[in-house]
């Protein structure tokens, strides 16, 4: 069984930090090295791997695969290569392993609740919520590593201390982190089971057909684009999804919209927004960082423009979020205001459509 260092790095495949492929990169470094048994019988690598990695899924295992990363005697092979008996199979990254030891940072917190047994973040947008490859300071886990550094569950050898979910760098809003493991455990099966609520505030590009809806599909990686998660509503791919949505204001070529996450996928907004025809607004990574409704005048070009100037980032924002407390038993539910950037290409939206329709 793989050590928690490795399953971190192994992990990395799955962040959509890691831009880098294998066979384009020049050095290739070893992170995992398994020599199969003597008497081991045909079996696909894929199966072969998810028995011996902790936590690490068959689809994961299966899109390392087909980026090169996964090779028996020094050569790539597809997850459907069957390992027989004395194969050294080697996972390989254009990185080195990496010892992680989180870094205590003081760096300031937007608190939004604490008690004995977790905290409430508002993250603001920018931040990365834990180390990983290219991040291995100033993220949350760095500040929270100070601001709880007398806490025996915030110690230097885990990269994900108290956290039982978490929100993109470039989102921001509410997260909670437990303080306890037992708090942990208690709030991690919550989110698990589907009965803590959060609901973020999106704008995106259109105008969605109807007022309210529910959007049901798998989310996994994108198999054009690893930096993207890809909607599979056949379900022969990735993990089940479904969002919510309630159309909280029409702007013309944009509209507001609340989503209500019945599921926690990573950018699970952002790819089922795109998937029904309607991306988040700026969102470079899946294409809202393009004027995609409006007109060709110059003079609205350039209204867009200056709304990516004011929000450089996708425009989503965790706004509440509830569960029952781990002590008290009684559910419990956080607000939080719609940050300054959103806000403001917000009111130039409403101010562009009172605009139009004074013309």
């Amino acid at each position: 069984m793989a050590d928690e260092h490795m399953q971190d790095e192994f992990d990395e495949l799955e962040e959509l930090d890691d831009n880098t492929n294998p066979d384009e990169s020049n050095e290739l470094y070893e992170h995992y090295r398994f020599i199969a048994d003597a008497g081991q019988k045909p079996l696909r690598i894929d199966k072969f791997l998810v028995n011996r990695i902790e936590n690490a899924s068959r689809n994961k295992i299966q899109d390392a695969a087909a980026a090169g990363n996964i090779r028996v005697d020094d050569k790539p092979v597809k997850s459907n290569y069957k390992i027989k008996a004395n194969d050294v199979i080697t996972i390989v990254m254009s990185f080195p392993r990496r010892e992680l030891k989180i870094i205590a940072q003081d760096i300031p917190l937007d608190i939004a609740h604490e008690d004995d047994d977790l905290i409430i973040i508002n993250k603001q947008p920018g931040m990365v919520v834990h180390p990983g490859h290219g991040n291995y300071t100033g993220t949350l886990v760095n500040a929270l590593a100070w601001h709880l550094k007398d806490l025996p569950l915030f110690h230097s050898e885990d990269p994900r201390p108290g956290l039982v979910h978490r929100i993109d760098k470039d989102t921001s809003g509410l997260l909670v982190v437990a303080k306890t493991e037992e708090a942990k455990n208690f709030l991690a099966r919550q989110f698990f089971d589907k009965s803590s609520t959060r609901t973020y505030v999106a704008l995106v590009w259109g105008q969605p057909a109807e007022d309210e809806g529910t959007i049901v599909g798998n989310i996994g990686r994108s198999l054009q684009d690893r930096k993207q998660m890809a909607v599979f509503p056949d379900g022969d791919r990735g993990k089940h999804a479904v969002t919510h949505y309630k159309v909280l204001e029409r702007l013309g070529y944009v509209s507001l919209v609340e989503c209500r996450l019945e599921t926690g996928r990573t950018h699970q907004i952002r790819a089922h927004m795109k998937y029904i025809g309607h991306p988040l607004f700026n969102d470079e990574r899946y294409g809202g960082d393009q004027i995609l409704k409006g007109t060709t005048f110059t003079k609205y070009k350039q209204f867009v423009q200056n709304c990516f100037k004011i929000l450089p980032r996708q425009a989503l924002h965790a706004k509440t979020l509830g569960f029952i407390h781990p002590s008290t038993k009684e559910y419990i539910d956080f607000n939080s205001e719609i940050p300054e950037d959103m806000m403001q290409a917000i009111e130039k939206w409403r101010g562009y459509i009172a605009g139009r329709e004074n013309d």
